[in-house]
């Protein structure tokens, strides 16, 4: 049986993922032959989700490559209010969606490292890619789904999905 090029990885904190995201992913891999992994971010609106620490941000190089993934609010702002950014149209921070592509051979070997110094400060198994030394592409998609993180959040999708079932909406 022939190697596939790409094992694609949908978190199952994301059940209302956007099925075109995976596509995008998958063309994001192919752009970037290079690129041990690949996941997608999504532009942050509120100064809540921007604080949660349940939401994981992430910064990216001009490139696209992951610089970082964290819990807290990066890229930090020093010198302005998060609210007075939002509210003049910037996003500068992105959400990290829960979906990963990974080539084969890289899978393999990130799966025999020992968990990494900063995944287990920040508990993201991504950054035992990055303190690895390798490439994450990321993508960016407009994401109009939540990812449940918290019971909140879970009760949420709940009533969705009952509303959905019932065919009222919510």
């Amino acid at each position: 049986v022939p190697e596939p090029p790409l094992i694609v990885n949908i978190q199952g904190d994301e059940p209302e993922l956007e099925p075109g995201h995976s596509d995008r992913l998958v063309q994001l891999m192919q752009q970037h032959p290079t690129a041990e992994m690949g996941t997608l971010g999504t532009p942050l609106s509120t100064v809540e989700q921007v604080q949660a620490s349940s939401c994981v941000k992430l910064v990216r190089a001009a490139d696209g490559r992951a610089l970082y993934f964290s819990r807290s609010p990066i890229p930090f702002v020093r010198d302005r209010e998060v609210g007075d950014i939002l509210a003049s149209g910037e996003r500068p921070w992105l959400l990290h969606l829960g979906l990963y592509a990974y080539r084969p051979d890289f899978l393999l070997r990130l799966t025999q490292l020992p968990p990494s110094p900063l995944e287990q400060l920040e508990k993201l198994e991504q950054l035992r890619a990055l303190e690895a030394g390798a490439t994450i592409q990321v993508g960016v998609v407009e994401h109009h789904s939540v990812g449940i993180d918290t019971p909140d959040d879970y009760a949420r999708f709940v009533r969705r999905q009952l509303s959905v079932v019932s065919g009222k909406d919510q």
